[in-house]
């Protein structure tokens, strides 16, 4: 399949939308090195047509909403990789081990057809996307914030948290183009290959973050710590150590994480009692696509609000990394309050954190 990415309202439902949506992830995957996902949709894509694949499939081939921005291809991908983690399905093992199969599409139909009872409520919810290397993002903001005079000791809160495990931002110690900052001995360390300017050096200090998601993941739960995993490629074996070494800090300390609708959090966030100098900042990533336009919308009106009574001794910020549909670019984008209302595309980003590129 010689998958090309097609421009397409995000918004776009039915048949087409659905077949789009396949094609997309295939040649994005590809773009990203991840063959191995790459493979796993292209033979759902060959399903598309075909009666094959049961109820599931069907479901699929009939999505009510908009397949792309649903991420419809990640939440079956989900859940076939759940079930070769678990030693389930031994016929998918070499798929995911890189060996050569025949039919990829007729693999994965006989094996969506005998275990439809276990993959059908992945379709139910989009997929759980906690990458910890997106944190260094949020951290380059922050320095860039601190160097335009915002008072250097940041709030943060976080929507669309997920399992919480940038909530852990603290932890881990970052090399950002030879700035450093964080933990002497961290979690993790998060050396992004650098392009362009090194951010500001800047010293700044963060309170512990807090954090929610509409449906959060609990890391200490043995079977929820599998569904996270089952999200990520497999072909990127780092980020799956990445995500072991958060679950064992986790069990030490578990992330403020609470469930709750992302503009409700919001508004509960910007009304609370300010520390003088300290900077209040909303951070979120690979999220926003997800969200209801009423609800994108009352967060913006939200934090405006809030931006237009904010103080230079107690300001606010709004830090986001998030796909860009049109360039088919991850990005860090600013806005701060008051005197930074309009939104600074500070730098682009891998989706999963290999490196960042400065712009300003």
């Amino acid at each position: 399949m010689d998958a090309q990415y097609r421009q397409i309202d995000i918004d776009a439902t039915g048949k087409e939308a659905v077949a789009t949506a396949f094609e997309n992830q295939v040649a994005y995957c590809r773009s990203s090195a991840a063959e191995i996902t790459a493979s796993v949709c292209e033979g759902l894509y060959g399903l598309l047509d075909s009666d094959r694949g049961g109820m599931m499939m069907e479901r699929v081939r009939r999505w009510a909403g908009p397949p792309l921005a649903d991420a419809l291809p990640l939440r079956v991908a989900g859940g076939l990789h759940a079930l070769h983690l678990s030693g389930d399905e031994p016929d998918l093992a070499p798929l995911y081990t890189r060996k050569r199969v025949s039919d990829v599409a007729d693999l994965l139909a006989e094996v969506i057809e005998r275990h439809e009872a276990v993959l059908m409520p992945w379709l139910d919810s989009p997929p759980q996307t906690n990458e910890v290397a997106r944190s260094a993002s949020f951290i380059a903001a922050m320095l860039w914030l601190a160097d335009c005079g915002l008072p250097a000791t940041f709030a943060p809160f976080e929507i669309g948290s997920s399992a919480g495990a940038n909530l852990m931002i603290r932890r881990f110690g970052y090399n950002l183009g030879g700035v450093h900052f964080g933990r002497r001995t961290p979690v993790i360390d998060l050396s992004p290959e650098w392009r362009g300017e090194a951010p500001p050096d800047c010293e700044i200090t963060l309170r512990r973050p807090v954090g929610c998601d509409i449906a959060p993941i609990d890391l200490t739960d043995p079977a929820e710590q599998s569904r996270l995993k089952a999200y990520v490629w497999p072909e990127f074996s780092e980020r799956l150590m990445r995500i072991d070494r958060v679950i064992a800090s986790a069990a030490e300390s578990p992330p403020g994480l609470v469930q709750a609708d992302a503009a409700d959090f919001v508004d509960a966030q910007v009304a609370a009692p300010r520390h003088s100098k300290e900077t209040l900042v909303l951070m979120h990533s690979v999220m926003w696509q997800y969200l209801p336009e009423d609800t994108k919308a009352r967060i913006t009106g939200a934090m405006e609000a809030a931006g237009a009574k904010a103080t230079k001794d107690a300001p606010i910020a709004w830090i986001s990394v998030e796909a860009n549909r049109d360039t088919h670019q991850h990005e860090c984008r600013v806005r701060y309050w008051p005197g930074g209302e309009e939104e600074v595309h500070l730098a682009n980003a891998h989706p999963h954190g290999a490196w960042i590129e400065w712009l300003v």
